[in-house]
C-alpha cells in the first residue's frame, strides 16, 4: 500500500483532512500528518484536534505567522527535507491558504503524486489571497478532488485532463454529520444563555472585512440595526479582536471567545440566522438548512447559493440589512446538493488508492491537449 502524506496548516483544513485520513487508513494505506504550524493558537488549534478526534500529528513544522511571501516560503523550507526523507507515493492537500500551495509547489517539483481535496472551487476574486493559492495548486495537482459540479465543470473549462478530475463530494459534511449528534450534546447555549432560533450567529476574519476599519465600522454599523430585531452572537476571530475593541461594538452584539469545533456546530445548527464571510460556513450552514447571509461580494462556493440556503449581501451596510430582514421574514428553503451525503472521503481514498504510484501515473503536463495553458495563473 502507498505512502501518504498529509497536509494540514489551519483551522479550515483540520475539518477536511480528518475524515480523509481515516478513509485512506482504514483501507490500509500508511498516512503521515504533517501540521504546518501556520494556526498556532491554541483556541485555533489544539481544541479543533481534541473536539474532531485527530491524532498528534507525525510532524510538525511549526512555521507560524508572517507576511504571505514569509509563511509560504517558511513552509516550503521546511517541507521540502521532510518531503525527501519520508519519500511519499502521494502527498494531500486540501483548501486553499498558504501552506497549501506551499506544500503542492515543493512536491510537484520533487516528484510525488499531488492530490488537492476542494480543487476548482473559484471565487474569480484576483484580490483574495486564497484565489491565487487555489488556482495555482491546482495547477500543478494529479487528482483534482472537486467537492460540486461547478467545481468540476471549472477545472474542465481551464482544460484539465478527464482523468485528473474527480467529483467526489464535500469532505467537510463528512465531518459535519459524523460529529452533529456529539456538537447538539454541547452545552454551549446554556452557557451563553441562548435560546435556539432566537438568535444570530456572526462571524469575521477575511482581511478585506476587518483590517479595513472604514469597511469595519460599516459592518458593524449594519450589524448594529440587524441586532435590535434579532440578538447576535460574536465569537471573535483573533484577527479581528483588537480592531473591534478600537472601533466598538454596538449593544445588541454580544463578543466570546473563539468556539472549538462541536460548540461552533452548535451555534451554526440552533442560530435563527448567521451571517459571515467563511466559505465553509457556507457549507455547514447549507448542509444544516440554516440560513446564511455571506458578507461578501462574491463567493467560490455557488452551489450554496443556488441550491443551498446561502444569500450574498456584500459589504454595503444598507443592503446588508435589507437582505437580512428579507432572510428573517422568508428564510430560503433547506436545501443539500448531491454528493454532501458522508461519503466524499470514501470516494477521495477509492479515487488515490486507485491510481498507481508517482512511477505509474502521468504528470498534468505528459499528455497536453489544445486548452491546457489558457486560463489565467
Amino acid at each position: 500500500m502507498p505512502r501518504i502524506i498529509c497536509v494540514a496548516g489551519a483551522r479550515p483544513n483540520y475539518m477536511k483532512i480528518k475524515p480523509v485520513m481515516d478513509a485512506l487508513e482504514s483501507r490500509g494505506a500508511e498516512v503521515v500528518l504533517v501540521h504546518t504550524g501556520q494556526h498556532y493558537d491554541p483556541a485555533m488549534n489544539d481544541v479543533f484536534f481534541a473536539d474532531l478526534g485527530i491524532r498528534p500529528p507525525d510532524r510538525f513544522l511549526g512555521v507560524g505567522s508572517g507576511s504571505h511571501a514569509e509563511q509560504t516560503g517558511r513552509v516550503m523550507t521546511a517541507f521540502e527535507p521532510l518531503l525527501d526523507e519520508v519519500s511519499p507515493d502521494i502527498v494531500v492537500v486540501v483548501g486553499d491558504i498558504n501552506s497549501t500551495l506551499a506544500c503542492a509547489l515543493v512536491t510537484a517539483k520533487a516528484g510525488p503524486l499531488l492530490a488537492h481535496v476542494e480543487a476548482g472551487l473559484r471565487s474569480r476574486d484576483w484580490s483574495m489571497p486564497e484565489e491565487v493559492n487555489r488556482v495555482a495548486t491546482d495547477r500543478v495537482s494529479d487528482y483534482l478532488l472537486a467537492p460540486s459540479p461547478d467545481a468540476a465543470e471549472n477545472l474542465r473549462a481551464e482544460g484539465y485532463r478527464d482523468d485528473q478530475v474527480h467529483l467526489v463530494g464535500n469532505v467537510m459534511i463528512d465531518t459535519l454529520l459524523a460529529n452533529l449528534d456529539r456538537a447538539r450534546a454541547s452545552d454551549v447555549l446554556d452557557r451563553y444563555g441562548l435560546t435556539r432560533g432566537e438568535y444570530g450567529l456572526v462571524t469575521l476574519h477575511r482581511p478585506a472585512n476587518v483590517d479595513d476599519p472604514e469597511v469595519l465600522t460599516g459592518l458593524l454599523k449594519a450589524l448594529g440595526e440587524i441586532a435590535g430585531r434579532c440578538p447576535l452572537v460574536l465569537p471573535v476571530h483573533p484577527r479581528a479582536s483588537g480592531r473591534l475593541a478600537d472601533i466598538g461594538v454596538p449593544g445588541g452584539i454580544r463578543l466570546v471567545p473563539p468556539a472549538g469545533y462541536l460548540d461552533f456546530i452548535a451555534l451554526q445548527d440552533s442560530a435563527r440566522v448567521v451571517l459571515t464571510d467563511s466559505g465553509g460556513i457556507q457549507e455547514e450552514t447549507t448542509a444544516l438548512g440554516v440560513p446564511c447571509v455571506t458578507l461578501r461580494d462574491n463567493t467560490e462556493r455557488p452551489i450554496t447559493v443556488e441550491q443551498g440556503t446561502n444569500v450574498l449581501a456584500g459589504r454595503d451596510p444598507a443592503r446588508i440589512v435589507s437582505v437580512v430582514n428579507g432572510v428573517l421574514d422568508a428564510p430560503p428553503a433547506p436545501r443539500r446538493p448531491d454528493l454532501w451525503d458522508g461519503r466524499a472521503s470514501d470516494r477521495i481514498a477509492d479515487v488515490l488508492l486507485a491510481g498507481g504510484t508517482a512511477g505509474t501515473r502521468p504528470r498534468p503536463t505528459d499528455h497536453p491537449r489544445p486548452g491546457d495553458r489558457t486560463f489565467p495563473i
